[in-house]
């Protein structure tokens, strides 16, 4: 998929970041080679012991200083207002609560501070979201470490607190026929 351009999108994700960062469902730490220099710190919460291993591995090459840990999105052990900004980068789909995930990143960046998303998202297409119904109530998930295609991420960034000042919207990967995964979002909201 990085070969395909998620690398690309990884980059423009955390790109003009500065200060102290939480990344949160860091996976196996494809961002991290990613976070320029004006960063000071990154913490890298993820759940899942064997992607924290393979993140501790890219930690140990990353150009900033990145310290991964265990957690949950649901429950970050970072203090209030802690962050300058928070990352999530496909992973608002599989969070257990999308909502109790955001309303926790909006009490972990600071007032001003930046949320910093790339996710697949809820379809425009009324055809595609009836598919993505469809395989959120069925298979996806099952197969997909909890993945959830359809679900309103927009919607619940800015409920959680957020405004959103940039937003692109794209089919990932590229296909002429979508898959219930294509649509995309890559974009920055304040906390307010």
């Amino acid at each position: 998929m990085d070969r395909a351009g998620g690398a690309g999108h990884r980059r423009r994700l955390v790109a003009g970041l500065h200060g102290v960062v939480v990344e949160v469902g860091a996976g196996n730490g494809r961002n991290f080679a990613h976070y320029p220099p004006t960063v000071t710190s990154v913490l890298a919460v993820e759940p899942e012991a064997r992607l924290r291993a393979a993140a501790r591995v890219a930690a140990a090459g990353a150009p900033v200083p990145v310290t991964v840990t265990e957690g949950l999105a649901e429950a970050l052990p970072v203090a209030d207002a802690a962050a300058d900004a928070l990352v999530v980068s496909l992973v608002l789909c599989s969070v257990a609560d999308q909502a109790d995930a955001l309303r926790e990143a909006h009490r972990v960046v600071r007032p001003g501070g930046q949320l910093r998303f790339y996710e697949h998202v809820r379809s425009r297409s009324s055809g595609l979201r009836r598919a993505q119904r469809v395989v959120d109530a069925t298979c996806w998930p099952l197969l997909c470490g909890g993945c959830h295609t359809g679900r309103d991420t927009l919607a619940a960034i800015d409920a959680a607190g957020f405004t959103v000042t940039e937003l692109d919207r794209f089919r990932f990967p590229a296909s002429t026929v979508p898959g219930p995964a294509a649509p995309h979002v890559l974009g920055a909201a304040l906390r307010h």
